[in-house]
């Protein structure tokens, strides 16, 4: 394709309308949203990489006829990016929601918003009649489905044809054939993609499931035939294994997919996990795009996303993309959609699935090649020819997404509560993007996915895009529920992955007893107690005035020397901690001695008590961001590479003392058996009187349609239960009691 000549004006407005950060629309009075009254944050369009920039202009000449309202049929941070392309085109947008999302922001960037029900899912993002009645209602012409939900679901594109509504994505044809994981594998293998040894059909009991591993040998993976995204998926090793993933399995699957199927395939050991983008349209053409690796993942749900991938080289690059459009051709496939593999060492590579949506990283390919997806998605559906060819697609740069989520990263459980600080990283040159659909004070339920964000970030090189995600990592305040951002800086920063050295395995090996946080080294710990001291001195710095007539602080001439003992929770020496001489040079600057090391310059950009702290270590030009959390009666809780940190900084009077205070004793909780989340009981297998044993079930608990297996930590006797099946618990909610210990043997 020739490039097309525009004016300045007109780049400049291109440029603008997809990548700067521009202020938002408010949304207008509804029935069912109130107005606003403040003005919403500002969000960038999609990728803004110089060389895809200037590219996609190039490639894009008008948005063409298209349409004049579409509905999003989803929420949060998919349906908030869906709306920006949208805008970007012209096109009004109407927003759904629950009860629970009606001050949501994907509600208030909409045009118009329309509430379909309660806050569960089965009530309101999964009710086809009550979305129907949205459109009818606001004359949408066209629904984006966005990712999840009824995104995948075919009796839903069947819906809308009959009300004469465009559905933005494939046809329902293509959706069922390739949404149906048993049908998917018959169909690739006819189109000639390699495909994983398996059972080319539906499992139907666990005798049948016992079986076909035994066919295909151990490991296995059992997945939803009709889901994705984790949910409904397993791996077994043995019978045993088998028998109760198979259990969960079929669980997850009805709640997640209303359709409990199950098929069973063999488990690549040490595999990579591959994608590939495709595109297509109504006329036949289909593109592919340069693959995403999606290997870092837990529960089979991704965590770490980069594109492309270290371990493809183009030869199998080409191959991979070729199978991909042979598949989506065989299907008549006409929309955005993913095409996913697992790859070996030698990289051979065999069909996983296809995902016949917009994928949720999808954002890192849209860096690489400056394509906007969704806007694709919206001309494809508009019966539009593909305006780019094979030829134009090339590579260009890096990119890394982490997925920022609620939840425990140590207990891999989801976290509720309101965003009390909310702060998202950003930079000047539009190497850092944050797809979410929340602003400080929104709250994280518990009927949703428990997603913040998708933090990309971009560079020329791998190691710089990884560079800026530690940095943006470091810089994004999240404050008010548990997050998992201590895990992501740990994966991105790990020697292995920064090798690209990587499998689906990566979690598992590198943290077999589960990931406990960050483990500072002697370098670390002091670098934060540094850190930590001039903070400290700072703060004392500001209880005294300075200028005459100020006011509000201590007569007299500020000290110019402190000396302080400081010590970091977990560092080496948490039991005595290090001494540190602190001398002031100006505000920002100061020189710290310890006995151990000598001296140092330390500079600190830190507005007092604001969030975040910037330090520079003079003498190596090492650059440090902490979070400052909140102040302890003796120093500080801090966010250092990722994780909480409490820093104690004592006086020498306060450490002498310290030495004789006695510790508050722990109490035994292995008797009591604890909600892990906010969720709901699904199961109790356990009565009062009944001796257990070491390891046995005791209840499963559900929250955001993942399930989790509670077990007794020791034999006993059940000696009190607190639910029943339904009941719905809060984190730490104590749901079984069991007594003193008992003999196993009569266990």
């Amino acid at each position: 394709m020739l490039p097309r000549i525009v004016s300045s004006a007109a780049l400049r407005t291109a440029v603008a309308s997809t990548c700067r950060r521009a202020p938002v629309l408010m949304v207008r009075r509804t029935p069912s949203v109130l107005p606003l009254t403040r003005r919403l944050p500002t969000r960038s369009y999609v990728s803004c990489s110089k060389p895809a920039r200037e590219e996609y202009v190039n490639m894009v000449k008008d948005y063409g006829k298209t349409f004049d309202k579409i509905l999003i049929a989803n929420r949060g941070e998919i349906a908030c990016r869906v709306i920006r392309s949208a805008k970007k085109m012209g096109i009004k947008t109407v927003a759904i929601h629950s009860d629970a999302d009606a001050n949501a922001l994907h509600v208030r960037l909409a045009d118009e918003a329309v509430n379909v029900g309660p806050a569960p899912t089965s009530q309101s993002y999964l009710s086809i009649p009550n979305i129907l009645a949205a459109i009818r209602q606001t004359g949408a012409q066209a629904v984006h489905p966005g990712y999840g939900f009824l995104s995948e679901n075919a009796a839903f594109v069947k819906a809308l044809e009959a009300e004469g509504v465009v559905f933005i994505g494939p046809s329902e044809s293509a959706m069922a054939d390739m949404g149906d994981k048993i049908e998917s594998k018959i169909i690739a293998k006819a189109s000639g993609v390699n495909t994983i040894p398996g059972f080319n059909g539906v499992v139907e009991s666990i005798e049948h499931a016992k079986t076909i591993a035994a066919e295909i040998t151990y490991p296995v993976m059992i997945k939803a035939s009709a889901g994705g995204g984790g949910k409904g998926m397993r791996i077994a090793w043995n019978d045993a294994e088998l028998v109760e993933g198979y259990k969960l399995a079929k669980q997850e699957s009805l709640s997640s997919f209303g359709d409990d199927r199950l098929l069973i395939e063999k488990y690549i050991d040490n595999p990579r996990h591959i994608e590939i983008q495709v595109l297509g349209d109504k006329h036949g053409n289909v593109i592919w795009l340069p693959e995403r690796e999606c290997s870092i993942q837990r529960r089979n749900q991704k965590v770490v996303e980069e594109a492309p991938s270290v371990h493809i080289d183009p030869e199998t690059r080409r191959k991979m993309g070729e199978q991909a459009v042979a598949l989506s051709k065989h299907v008549g496939y006409s929309s955005a959609g993913t095409v996913e593999f697992l790859a070996d060492s030698q990289r051979n590579f065999y069909f996983l699935e296809m995902n016949t949506r917009l994928q949720v990283e999808h954002p890192i390919t849209e860096y690489i090649t400056g394509i906007d997806l969704v806007e694709q998605m919206i001309r494809s559906a508009a019966g539009q020819k593909l305006s780019i060819k094979q030829e134009d697609v090339g590579i260009k740069g890096w990119a890394v997404e982490s997925r920022v989520y609620a939840e425990d990263p140590e207990k891999y459980l989801p976290s509720i509560g309101r965003l009390t600080k909310y702060i998202e990283p950003r930079d000047d040159i539009g190497n850092v993007r944050c797809d979410s659909g929340i602003v400080e004070g929104s709250e994280i339920s518990i009927y949703y996915d428990p997603m913040i964000c998708k933090l990309v970030t971009y560079g020329q090189t791998r190691d710089q895009a990884i560079s800026t995600m530690q940095k943006a990592l470091d810089e994004y305040v999240i404050k008010g529920v548990t997050h998992n951002i201590p895990l992501l800086r740990e994966i991105v920063s790990h020697p292995r992955f920064q090798s690209g050295k990587i499998s689906t395995k990566f979690l598992a090996e590198e943290y077999p007893e589960g990931f406990k946080g960050t483990k500072l080294n002697a370098e670390d710990v002091l670098d934060l107690a540094s850190v930590s001291s001039v903070l400290w001195a700072k703060r004392e710095m500001g209880k005294w005035a300075f200028t005459e007539g100020q006011g509000g602080g201590l007569s007299g001439k500020p000290p110019s020397e402190w000396s302080v003992w400081v010590n970091v929770s977990g560092g080496q020496n948490e039991d005595n901690g290090t001494r540190f001489t602190i001398r002031r040079l100006n505000n920002d600057e100061f020189e710290l001695e310890t006995p151990e090391h000598g001296k140092r310059v330390v500079s600190a950009n830190w507005p007092l008590e604001t969030p975040l702290a910037h330090a520079l270590f003079k003498e190596t030009g090492k650059h440090l961001t902490v979070q400052y959390l909140d102040v302890l009666p003796l120093g500080f809780k801090l966010q250092h590479l990722g994780s909480k940190f409490d820093v104690t900084i004592q006086n020498e009077r306060q450490h002498e003392l310290s030495k004789y205070m006695i510790e508050k004793p722990k109490q035994d909780m292995a008797k009591f058996i604890l909600s892990p989340m906010p969720g709901s009981v699904v199961s109790v297998a356990v009565e009062v009187g009944q001796t257990i044993a070491e390891g046995e079930e005791l209840a499963v608990v559900e929250a955001m349609k993942m399930q989790n297996v509670l077990r007794a930590a020791r034999a006993g006797k059940i000696k009190k239960v607190n639910v029943q099946p339904g009941t719905a618990v809060a984190a730490d909610e104590i749901i079984i009691e069991i007594d003193d210990e008992v003999n196993t043997a009569t266990a």
